[in-house]
Protein backbone atom coordinates (compact mmCIF):
# COMPACT_ATOMS: atom_id res chain seq x y z
CA UNK A 1 0.00 0.00 0.00
CA UNK A 2 0.98 3.67 -0.82
CA UNK A 3 0.97 5.90 2.15
CA UNK A 4 0.16 9.55 1.01
CA UNK A 5 1.03 12.64 3.68
CA UNK A 6 -0.02 16.28 3.10
CA UNK A 7 1.57 18.62 5.89
CA UNK A 8 -0.82 21.99 6.01
CA UNK A 9 0.74 24.62 4.27
CA UNK A 10 1.75 27.88 6.44
CA UNK A 11 1.17 31.26 5.44
CA UNK A 12 4.26 32.97 4.33
CA UNK A 13 3.14 36.10 5.90
CA UNK A 14 5.67 35.70 9.12
CA UNK A 15 7.70 33.70 11.24
CA UNK A 16 6.77 30.14 12.29
CA UNK A 17 6.04 30.22 15.15
CA UNK A 18 5.49 26.65 18.06
CA UNK A 19 2.00 26.29 17.63
CA UNK A 20 1.74 26.18 14.12
CA UNK A 21 5.01 23.38 14.22
CA UNK A 22 2.84 21.22 16.65
CA UNK A 23 -0.09 20.76 14.20
CA UNK A 24 2.43 20.00 11.42
CA UNK A 25 5.25 17.87 13.56
CA UNK A 26 2.62 14.89 12.97
CA UNK A 27 3.43 14.83 9.45
CA UNK A 28 7.28 13.71 9.86
CA UNK A 29 6.65 11.32 12.29
CA UNK A 30 4.16 9.33 10.26
CA UNK A 31 6.13 9.71 7.11
CA UNK A 32 9.78 8.57 8.86
CA UNK A 33 7.85 5.64 10.54
CA UNK A 34 6.06 4.30 7.58
CA UNK A 35 9.57 4.48 5.90
CA UNK A 36 11.52 2.41 8.13
CA UNK A 37 8.62 0.26 7.73
CA UNK A 38 9.58 -0.15 4.05
CA UNK A 39 6.29 1.38 2.50
CA UNK A 40 5.80 3.89 -0.63
CA UNK A 41 5.36 6.97 1.03
CA UNK A 42 5.26 10.96 -0.72
CA UNK A 43 4.91 13.62 1.84
CA UNK A 44 4.45 16.80 0.43
CA UNK A 45 3.43 20.14 1.67
CA UNK A 46 4.61 24.03 0.56
CA UNK A 47 3.90 27.72 1.72
CA UNK A 48 0.64 29.44 0.91
CA UNK A 49 1.62 32.59 -0.46
CA UNK A 50 -1.40 33.79 -1.70
CA UNK A 51 -3.45 34.44 1.44
CA UNK A 52 -4.71 38.12 2.34
CA UNK A 53 -2.79 37.95 5.15
CA UNK A 54 0.62 38.63 2.71
CA UNK A 55 -1.16 41.01 0.92
CA UNK A 56 -1.95 42.93 4.72
CA UNK A 57 2.30 42.64 5.68
CA UNK A 58 3.19 43.49 2.13
CA UNK A 59 1.02 46.83 2.42
CA UNK A 60 2.20 47.53 5.58
CA UNK A 61 5.95 47.32 4.49
CA UNK A 62 5.50 49.07 1.11
CA UNK A 63 6.64 46.09 -0.52
CA UNK A 64 5.15 43.32 -2.93
CA UNK A 65 3.27 40.31 -1.84
CA UNK A 66 5.90 38.01 -3.94
CA UNK A 67 8.77 39.90 -1.68
CA UNK A 68 6.99 38.81 1.56
CA UNK A 69 6.31 35.77 0.32
CA UNK A 70 9.86 34.58 -1.06
CA UNK A 71 11.31 36.08 2.05
CA UNK A 72 9.18 34.05 4.78
CA UNK A 73 9.04 30.68 2.08
CA UNK A 74 13.16 30.49 2.32
CA UNK A 75 12.81 31.27 6.03
CA UNK A 76 10.19 28.04 6.37
CA UNK A 77 12.43 25.73 4.38
CA UNK A 78 15.68 26.53 6.31
CA UNK A 79 13.57 26.14 9.82
CA UNK A 80 11.98 22.70 8.07
CA UNK A 81 14.89 21.53 7.34
CA UNK A 82 16.89 22.64 10.65
CA UNK A 83 13.39 20.49 12.17
CA UNK A 84 14.67 17.62 10.25
CA UNK A 85 10.98 17.63 8.45
CA UNK A 86 11.64 14.83 5.62
CA UNK A 87 9.24 16.20 2.96
CA UNK A 88 9.51 14.73 -0.51
CA UNK A 89 8.65 18.23 -1.93
CA UNK A 90 8.19 21.08 -0.05
CA UNK A 91 7.18 23.74 -2.55
CA UNK A 92 5.14 26.75 -2.57
CA UNK A 93 1.23 28.03 -4.22
CA UNK A 94 2.60 30.65 -6.67
CA UNK A 95 4.12 28.40 -8.43
CA UNK A 96 3.60 28.52 -12.24
CA UNK A 97 2.92 24.56 -11.77
CA UNK A 98 0.46 24.98 -9.08
CA UNK A 99 -1.39 27.72 -10.67
CA UNK A 100 -1.62 25.32 -13.92
CA UNK A 101 -3.23 22.46 -12.08
CA UNK A 102 -5.72 24.88 -9.80
CA UNK A 103 -6.76 26.37 -13.19
CA UNK A 104 -7.47 22.71 -14.66
CA UNK A 105 -9.73 21.68 -11.40
CA UNK A 106 -11.47 24.87 -12.02
CA UNK A 107 -12.36 24.31 -15.58
CA UNK A 108 -12.89 20.61 -14.25
CA UNK A 109 -15.46 21.50 -11.82
CA UNK A 110 -17.25 24.52 -14.12
CA UNK A 111 -17.18 21.10 -17.03
CA UNK A 112 -19.16 19.00 -14.48
CA UNK A 113 -21.64 21.48 -13.33
CA UNK A 114 -20.11 21.75 -9.65
CA UNK A 115 -19.30 25.31 -10.22
CA UNK A 116 -21.69 28.26 -11.20
CA UNK A 117 -21.48 31.95 -12.31
CA UNK A 118 -24.10 34.37 -10.31
CA UNK A 119 -23.86 38.19 -9.36
CA UNK A 120 -23.60 38.62 -6.26
CA UNK A 121 -23.08 41.88 -3.59
CA UNK A 122 -20.07 42.29 -2.53
CA UNK A 123 -18.17 44.60 0.48
CA UNK A 124 -16.86 47.33 -1.22
CA UNK A 125 -14.97 50.18 0.86
CA UNK A 126 -15.48 53.91 -0.47
CA UNK A 127 -12.45 55.19 1.46
CA UNK A 128 -10.05 52.66 0.36
CA UNK A 129 -11.64 52.36 -3.26
CA UNK A 130 -11.40 48.83 -3.63
CA UNK A 131 -13.88 45.85 -2.91
CA UNK A 132 -12.46 44.11 0.17
CA UNK A 133 -11.26 40.40 0.49
CA UNK A 134 -12.89 38.88 3.25
CA UNK A 135 -9.75 38.63 6.01
CA UNK A 136 -9.83 43.05 5.48
CA UNK A 137 -13.89 42.64 6.84
CA UNK A 138 -14.74 42.58 10.47
CA UNK A 139 -17.30 42.72 12.23
CA UNK A 140 -19.52 40.32 14.95
CA UNK A 141 -19.89 36.67 14.80
CA UNK A 142 -23.80 35.98 13.66
CA UNK A 143 -23.37 32.43 16.06
CA UNK A 144 -20.98 33.21 18.74
CA UNK A 145 -21.20 37.54 19.19
CA UNK A 146 -17.43 37.32 18.54
CA UNK A 147 -15.52 39.19 16.77
CA UNK A 148 -14.78 37.70 13.40
CA UNK A 149 -12.89 37.81 9.93
CA UNK A 150 -15.60 37.81 6.66
CA UNK A 151 -14.29 34.30 6.07
CA UNK A 152 -14.27 32.49 9.22
CA UNK A 153 -14.47 32.99 12.91
CA UNK A 154 -12.26 31.94 15.24
CA UNK A 155 -13.64 31.36 18.36
CA UNK A 156 -16.73 28.70 17.29
CA UNK A 157 -15.17 27.80 13.83
CA UNK A 158 -18.18 28.77 11.89
CA UNK A 159 -17.33 29.57 7.83
CA UNK A 160 -18.84 32.66 7.16
CA UNK A 161 -19.50 35.33 3.94
CA UNK A 162 -19.04 39.21 4.70
CA UNK A 163 -22.40 39.65 4.36
CA UNK A 164 -23.68 37.47 7.53
CA UNK A 165 -21.18 39.67 9.75
CA UNK A 166 -22.97 42.01 11.76
CA UNK A 167 -21.40 45.74 12.61
CA UNK A 168 -19.43 45.36 9.64
CA UNK A 169 -16.03 47.42 9.32
CA UNK A 170 -13.31 47.87 6.90
CA UNK A 171 -9.79 46.25 8.73
CA UNK A 172 -7.75 48.90 6.87
CA UNK A 173 -9.27 51.96 7.41
CA UNK A 174 -12.30 51.16 9.94
CA UNK A 175 -14.45 53.10 7.86
CA UNK A 176 -18.04 51.68 7.18
CA UNK A 177 -18.07 49.57 3.94
CA UNK A 178 -21.03 49.61 1.29
CA UNK A 179 -21.73 46.76 -1.30
CA UNK A 180 -21.41 46.44 -4.59
CA UNK A 181 -22.68 43.83 -6.82
CA UNK A 182 -20.46 42.19 -8.91
CA UNK A 183 -20.43 38.73 -10.47
CA UNK A 184 -18.54 35.61 -9.15
CA UNK A 185 -18.21 32.08 -9.63
CA UNK A 186 -19.59 29.50 -6.55
CA UNK A 187 -18.63 26.30 -5.84
CA UNK A 188 -22.31 24.18 -5.76
CA UNK A 189 -21.21 22.50 -2.46
CA UNK A 190 -24.57 21.87 -1.65
CA UNK A 191 -24.72 19.52 -3.92
CA UNK A 192 -22.49 17.09 -1.92
CA UNK A 193 -24.30 16.74 1.11
CA UNK A 194 -25.35 14.00 0.71
CA UNK A 195 -22.17 12.05 -0.81
CA UNK A 196 -20.04 13.78 2.18
CA UNK A 197 -22.54 12.71 4.73
CA UNK A 198 -21.97 9.12 4.07
CA UNK A 199 -17.84 9.90 3.78
CA UNK A 200 -18.03 10.89 7.24
CA UNK A 201 -20.23 8.58 8.42
CA UNK A 202 -17.75 6.17 7.27
CA UNK A 203 -14.55 7.46 9.09
CA UNK A 204 -12.19 6.04 10.97
CA UNK A 205 -8.99 7.66 11.45
CA UNK A 206 -10.11 11.15 11.80
CA UNK A 207 -9.45 12.94 15.47
CA UNK A 208 -12.47 13.54 17.55
CA UNK A 209 -12.79 17.05 17.11
CA UNK A 210 -12.81 16.79 12.99
CA UNK A 211 -15.62 14.74 13.10
CA UNK A 212 -17.52 16.95 15.97
CA UNK A 213 -17.35 20.17 13.60
CA UNK A 214 -17.49 18.43 10.60
CA UNK A 215 -20.48 16.66 11.61
CA UNK A 216 -21.79 20.10 12.50
CA UNK A 217 -21.93 21.35 9.56
CA UNK A 218 -23.36 18.61 7.79
CA UNK A 219 -26.52 19.09 9.97
CA UNK A 220 -26.38 22.92 9.51
CA UNK A 221 -26.32 21.90 6.04
CA UNK A 222 -23.77 22.41 3.39
CA UNK A 223 -23.92 25.79 1.15
CA UNK A 224 -22.52 26.99 -2.00
CA UNK A 225 -19.42 29.17 -1.01
CA UNK A 226 -17.55 31.58 -3.18
CA UNK A 227 -14.72 30.36 -5.51
CA UNK A 228 -13.79 33.47 -6.98
CA UNK A 229 -12.35 36.91 -5.79
CA UNK A 230 -11.70 40.67 -6.76
CA UNK A 231 -7.72 40.35 -5.43
CA UNK A 232 -4.65 41.39 -6.56
CA UNK A 233 -2.37 38.58 -6.07
CA UNK A 234 -3.24 35.12 -6.58
CA UNK A 235 -4.29 32.34 -9.66
CA UNK A 236 -5.98 34.34 -12.46
CA UNK A 237 -9.87 32.83 -12.88
CA UNK A 238 -9.35 31.25 -16.75
CA UNK A 239 -12.25 32.76 -17.85
CA UNK A 240 -12.92 35.18 -20.23
CA UNK A 241 -13.90 38.29 -18.83
CA UNK A 242 -12.74 37.63 -15.37
CA UNK A 243 -9.78 38.98 -15.93
CA UNK A 244 -8.41 40.63 -12.47
CA UNK A 245 -10.28 38.38 -10.94
CA UNK A 246 -8.78 35.36 -8.93
CA UNK A 247 -9.20 31.87 -7.76
CA UNK A 248 -10.11 32.08 -3.86
CA UNK A 249 -7.07 30.93 -1.69
CA UNK A 250 -9.68 28.66 0.44
CA UNK A 251 -10.35 26.24 -3.35
CA UNK A 252 -6.96 26.78 -4.55
CA UNK A 253 -4.86 26.03 -1.38
CA UNK A 254 -5.71 22.67 -0.73
CA UNK A 255 -5.63 21.84 -4.58
CA UNK A 256 -1.68 22.34 -3.46
CA UNK A 257 -1.75 18.22 -2.42
CA UNK A 258 -2.63 17.33 -5.76
CA UNK A 259 -0.32 19.80 -7.51
CA UNK A 260 2.81 18.93 -5.33
CA UNK A 261 2.10 15.35 -6.29
CA UNK A 262 2.15 16.14 -9.67
CA UNK A 263 5.04 18.36 -9.32
CA UNK A 264 7.37 15.92 -7.47
CA UNK A 265 5.99 12.98 -10.21
CA UNK A 266 7.76 15.50 -12.76
CA UNK A 267 10.89 16.09 -10.83
CA UNK A 268 11.72 12.59 -10.88
CA UNK A 269 9.90 11.66 -14.12
CA UNK A 270 7.72 8.71 -12.05
CA UNK A 271 4.10 8.57 -11.75
CA UNK A 272 1.53 10.63 -8.89
CA UNK A 273 -1.43 8.48 -9.83
CA UNK A 274 -0.64 5.61 -7.41
CA UNK A 275 -0.58 8.06 -4.36
CA UNK A 276 -4.17 8.98 -5.76
CA UNK A 277 -5.55 5.68 -6.19
CA UNK A 278 -7.33 3.74 -3.38
CA UNK A 279 -4.56 0.98 -2.90
CA UNK A 280 -3.46 4.03 -1.00
CA UNK A 281 -3.73 5.45 2.87
CA UNK A 282 -3.63 9.49 3.00
CA UNK A 283 -3.25 11.44 5.87
CA UNK A 284 -3.79 15.05 6.67
CA UNK A 285 -1.93 16.60 9.24
CA UNK A 286 -3.35 20.14 10.53
CA UNK A 287 -4.68 22.65 13.05
CA UNK A 288 -8.22 22.50 14.36
CA UNK A 289 -8.58 25.70 12.02
CA UNK A 290 -8.19 23.81 9.11
CA UNK A 291 -10.74 20.96 9.99
CA UNK A 292 -13.71 22.02 7.36
CA UNK A 293 -11.14 22.53 4.29
CA UNK A 294 -9.84 18.84 4.21
CA UNK A 295 -13.15 16.63 5.55
CA UNK A 296 -15.26 18.87 3.42
CA UNK A 297 -14.07 21.60 0.77
CA UNK A 298 -11.42 19.08 -0.43
CA UNK A 299 -13.35 15.97 -0.82
CA UNK A 300 -15.98 17.95 -2.18
CA UNK A 301 -13.63 18.96 -4.92
CA UNK A 302 -11.92 15.65 -5.62
CA UNK A 303 -15.68 14.20 -5.86
CA UNK A 304 -16.05 16.80 -8.64
CA UNK A 305 -12.91 16.22 -10.75
CA UNK A 306 -12.45 13.12 -11.01
CA UNK A 307 -12.06 9.64 -9.51
CA UNK A 308 -9.00 11.17 -6.95
CA UNK A 309 -8.94 9.22 -3.38
CA UNK A 310 -10.32 11.01 -0.22
CA UNK A 311 -8.48 11.72 3.27
CA UNK A 312 -8.56 8.37 5.13
CA UNK A 313 -6.76 10.10 8.26
CA UNK A 314 -7.18 13.62 9.79
CA UNK A 315 -4.81 14.20 11.85
CA UNK A 316 -6.23 18.11 13.76
CA UNK A 317 -4.13 19.32 16.39
CA UNK A 318 -5.96 21.68 19.09
CA UNK A 319 -4.33 24.17 19.82
CA UNK A 320 -0.92 25.14 21.92
CA UNK A 321 -1.09 28.18 24.32
CA UNK A 322 2.19 30.03 25.47
CA UNK A 323 2.77 30.37 29.34
CA UNK A 324 -1.04 29.99 29.29
CA UNK A 325 -1.92 32.44 27.18
CA UNK A 326 -3.39 31.88 23.42
CA UNK A 327 -0.42 32.89 20.90
CA UNK A 328 -0.50 36.45 19.22
CA UNK A 329 1.71 37.24 16.46
CA UNK A 330 0.08 41.08 16.52
CA UNK A 331 1.46 41.42 20.10
CA UNK A 332 4.72 39.35 19.72
CA UNK A 333 2.90 36.67 22.82
CA UNK A 334 4.68 34.00 20.55
CA UNK A 335 8.17 32.00 20.65
CA UNK A 336 9.49 31.97 16.98
CA UNK A 337 10.95 28.55 15.86
CA UNK A 338 14.30 30.52 13.50
CA UNK A 339 15.22 31.33 17.70
CA UNK A 340 14.36 28.42 19.35
CA UNK A 341 16.62 26.69 16.31
CA UNK A 342 19.16 29.12 16.75
CA UNK A 343 19.57 28.37 20.71
CA UNK A 344 18.07 24.89 21.50
CA UNK A 345 18.43 21.18 20.46
CA UNK A 346 15.70 20.16 17.60
CA UNK A 347 15.07 16.93 19.14
CA UNK A 348 14.28 19.06 22.17
CA UNK A 349 11.58 20.98 20.87
CA UNK A 350 10.31 17.65 19.06
CA UNK A 351 9.80 15.95 21.97
CA UNK A 352 8.35 18.44 23.75
CA UNK A 353 6.10 19.17 21.10
CA UNK A 354 4.96 15.87 20.83
CA UNK A 355 4.69 14.68 24.94
CA UNK A 356 3.41 17.86 25.87
CA UNK A 357 1.89 18.21 22.46
CA UNK A 358 -2.25 19.71 21.82
CA UNK A 359 -2.90 16.30 20.25
CA UNK A 360 -6.72 15.72 21.86
CA UNK A 361 -6.74 19.13 23.87
CA UNK A 362 -5.17 22.31 23.94
CA UNK A 363 -1.79 22.66 25.61
CA UNK A 364 0.50 24.75 26.68
CA UNK A 365 4.26 25.49 26.14
CA UNK A 366 6.21 27.28 29.01
CA UNK A 367 9.64 27.76 29.06
CA UNK A 368 10.07 25.47 33.12
CA UNK A 369 8.29 22.50 31.43
CA UNK A 370 10.35 22.64 28.37
CA UNK A 371 13.61 23.02 29.91
CA UNK A 372 12.81 20.75 33.26
CA UNK A 373 11.50 18.09 30.46
CA UNK A 374 14.79 18.46 27.96
CA UNK A 375 16.93 17.73 31.35
CA UNK A 376 14.83 14.99 33.03
CA UNK A 377 13.85 12.44 30.26
CA UNK A 378 16.37 13.21 27.29
CA UNK A 379 19.32 13.71 29.35
CA UNK A 380 18.27 12.16 32.81
CA UNK A 381 16.57 8.65 31.04
CA UNK A 382 17.53 9.02 27.10
CA UNK A 383 21.26 10.12 27.30
CA UNK A 384 22.06 8.75 30.48
CA UNK A 385 21.36 5.03 29.23
CA UNK A 386 22.94 5.64 26.15
CA UNK A 387 26.30 7.16 27.52
CA UNK A 388 26.58 5.03 30.31
CA UNK A 389 26.54 1.90 28.35
CA UNK A 390 28.55 2.92 25.67
CA UNK A 391 31.48 4.33 27.65
CA UNK A 392 31.35 1.54 29.71
CA UNK A 393 32.13 -0.97 26.94
CA UNK A 394 34.56 1.75 25.30
CA UNK A 395 36.77 2.21 28.64
CA UNK A 396 36.53 -1.77 29.81
CA UNK A 397 36.35 -3.64 26.59
CA UNK A 398 38.57 -1.76 24.54
CA UNK A 399 35.20 -0.16 22.71
CA UNK A 400 34.27 -3.63 21.16
CA UNK A 401 30.47 -4.83 21.80
CA UNK A 402 31.38 -8.06 24.36
CA UNK A 403 30.87 -11.73 23.62
CA UNK A 404 27.68 -12.70 25.07
CA UNK A 405 23.40 -13.62 24.70
CA UNK A 406 20.72 -11.27 24.56
CA UNK A 407 18.16 -11.17 27.47
CA UNK A 408 15.50 -12.92 25.77
CA UNK A 409 12.89 -11.35 28.20
CA UNK A 410 13.85 -8.39 27.04
CA UNK A 411 14.31 -9.01 23.55
CA UNK A 412 10.34 -9.91 23.90
CA UNK A 413 9.55 -6.27 25.01
CA UNK A 414 11.27 -4.53 22.24
CA UNK A 415 9.33 -7.35 19.98
CA UNK A 416 6.46 -6.13 21.78
CA UNK A 417 7.05 -2.56 21.42
CA UNK A 418 7.55 -2.59 17.62
CA UNK A 419 3.82 -3.68 17.68
CA UNK A 420 2.74 -0.93 20.05
CA UNK A 421 4.23 1.83 19.04
CA UNK A 422 3.45 1.32 15.50
CA UNK A 423 -0.20 0.85 15.91
CA UNK A 424 -0.09 3.82 18.03
CA UNK A 425 1.83 5.55 15.27
CA UNK A 426 -0.66 4.56 12.54
CA UNK A 427 -3.58 5.72 14.51
CA UNK A 428 -2.51 9.16 15.01
CA UNK A 429 -1.50 8.43 18.72
CA UNK A 430 1.71 9.98 18.85
CA UNK A 431 2.03 11.32 22.48
CA UNK A 432 1.51 7.06 23.79
CA UNK A 433 3.40 5.79 21.06
CA UNK A 434 6.56 8.41 22.42
CA UNK A 435 5.34 7.29 26.30
CA UNK A 436 5.43 4.00 26.02
CA UNK A 437 8.71 3.97 24.78
CA UNK A 438 10.06 6.44 27.19
CA UNK A 439 8.77 3.76 29.78
CA UNK A 440 10.90 1.22 28.41
CA UNK A 441 13.66 3.95 28.14
CA UNK A 442 12.92 3.80 32.71
CA UNK A 443 12.66 -0.01 32.63
CA UNK A 444 16.10 -0.24 30.95
CA UNK A 445 18.25 1.87 33.39
CA UNK A 446 16.59 0.29 35.97
CA UNK A 447 17.77 -3.20 34.11
CA UNK A 448 21.67 -1.30 34.44
CA UNK A 449 21.48 -0.23 37.74
CA UNK A 450 20.07 -3.58 39.32
CA UNK A 451 22.62 -5.92 37.23
CA UNK A 452 25.14 -3.26 38.44
CA UNK A 453 27.81 -3.71 35.71
CA UNK A 454 30.41 -1.96 37.66
CA UNK A 455 30.24 -4.25 40.48
CA UNK A 456 29.56 -7.26 37.81
CA UNK A 457 32.98 -6.80 35.91
CA UNK A 458 34.91 -7.79 38.86
CA UNK A 459 32.85 -10.42 40.33
CA UNK A 460 31.21 -11.80 37.43
CA UNK A 461 33.02 -10.76 34.12
CA UNK A 462 30.71 -12.79 32.11
CA UNK A 463 27.16 -11.59 34.06
CA UNK A 464 28.70 -7.89 33.22
CA UNK A 465 29.24 -9.32 28.85
CA UNK A 466 25.44 -10.49 29.22
CA UNK A 467 24.58 -7.04 30.95
CA UNK A 468 26.12 -5.02 28.16
CA UNK A 469 25.61 -6.59 25.48
CA UNK A 470 22.09 -6.59 25.80
CA UNK A 471 21.87 -2.87 27.09
CA UNK A 472 23.92 -2.33 23.33
CA UNK A 473 20.94 -4.03 21.28
CA UNK A 474 18.37 -1.63 23.53
CA UNK A 475 20.35 1.19 22.20
CA UNK A 476 20.74 -0.40 18.83
CA UNK A 477 16.66 -0.92 18.42
CA UNK A 478 15.87 2.48 19.97
CA UNK A 479 17.78 4.09 17.75
CA UNK A 480 15.34 2.52 15.33
CA UNK A 481 12.08 3.29 17.71
CA UNK A 482 12.59 6.74 17.99
CA UNK A 483 13.63 7.66 14.68
CA UNK A 484 10.51 9.02 13.47
CA UNK A 485 10.59 11.66 16.90
CA UNK A 486 14.35 12.32 17.12
CA UNK A 487 15.71 11.97 14.35
CA UNK A 488 19.19 13.77 15.11
CA UNK A 489 20.12 11.88 18.01
CA UNK A 490 18.82 8.71 16.45
CA UNK A 491 21.63 9.25 13.78
CA UNK A 492 24.87 10.05 16.39
CA UNK A 493 23.73 6.61 18.15
CA UNK A 494 24.11 4.52 14.38
CA UNK A 495 27.20 6.42 14.09
CA UNK A 496 28.51 5.78 17.69
CA UNK A 497 27.42 1.64 17.03
CA UNK A 498 29.04 2.09 13.26
CA UNK A 499 25.30 0.49 11.67
CA UNK A 500 23.51 0.52 8.40
CA UNK A 501 20.22 2.65 8.03
CA UNK A 502 17.29 1.99 10.83
CA UNK A 503 14.30 -0.39 10.23
CA UNK A 504 11.19 -0.94 12.28
CA UNK A 505 11.76 -3.91 12.82
CA UNK A 506 13.95 -6.04 15.46
CA UNK A 507 17.96 -5.55 14.74
CA UNK A 508 21.20 -6.71 16.72
CA UNK A 509 24.55 -5.30 17.00
CA UNK A 510 27.01 -8.42 16.22
CA UNK A 511 29.55 -9.26 19.16
CA UNK A 512 33.53 -7.48 18.51
CA UNK A 513 31.84 -4.70 16.97
CA UNK A 514 34.01 -1.81 16.78
CA UNK A 515 32.43 1.31 18.87
CA UNK A 516 32.81 4.91 18.38
CA UNK A 517 33.26 6.65 21.61
CA UNK A 518 29.97 8.51 22.07
CA UNK A 519 29.47 12.22 22.35
CA UNK A 520 26.86 13.58 24.46
CA UNK A 521 23.36 12.88 22.88
CA UNK A 522 21.99 16.23 24.45
CA UNK A 523 23.66 19.27 26.56
CA UNK A 524 22.32 20.11 29.97
CA UNK A 525 20.27 23.32 29.73
CA UNK A 526 20.70 25.59 32.84
CA UNK A 527 17.57 26.25 34.89
CA UNK A 528 18.83 30.15 35.13
CA UNK A 529 17.61 29.98 31.33
CA UNK A 530 13.63 29.76 32.40
CA UNK A 531 13.83 33.14 34.33
CA UNK A 532 15.66 34.56 31.22
CA UNK A 533 13.31 33.22 28.68
CA UNK A 534 10.55 34.44 30.69
CA UNK A 535 11.52 37.83 30.87
CA UNK A 536 11.55 38.62 27.18
CA UNK A 537 8.23 37.52 26.98
CA UNK A 538 7.17 39.59 29.63
CA UNK A 539 9.15 42.28 27.82
CA UNK A 540 6.62 41.93 24.93
CA UNK A 541 4.20 44.51 24.07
Amino acid sequence: MSIFIGGAWPYANGSLHLGRVASLLPGDILSRYFRLKGEDVLYVSGSDCHGTPISIQANQEGVTPREIAERYHNEFVECFQKLGFSYDLYTRTDDAFHHKVVQHLFLKLLENDYMYKKSVEQTYCLACDQFLPDRYVEGTCPHCRQIARGDQCDFCSALLDPSELLDVKCKLCKSIPSVRYTDHYFLALSKFQAELETYVGRATGWRENAIQLTKRYLKEGLHDRAATRDLPWGVNVPIQGFEGKKIYVWIEAVCGYLSASMKWAEIHQTQWEPFWSDDTKAYYVHGKDNIPFHSLILPAILLGTGDLHLPDAIISSEYLTLEGKKFSTSKNWAVWVPYMLEHYNPDSLRYFLIINGPENRDTDFSWREFIYSHNGELIGAFGNFVNRNLMFIVKSFEGAVPESQMDESIKEQILELYDQAGELIEAGKFKAALEAIFTFIRSSNKFFDERKPWAQWKENPEACKATLYTCVQIIANLSNLLEPFLPFACNKIRTFLAISQPAWSYSEVKPGQSLQAPEILFERIDISRIQEEESKLLGSP
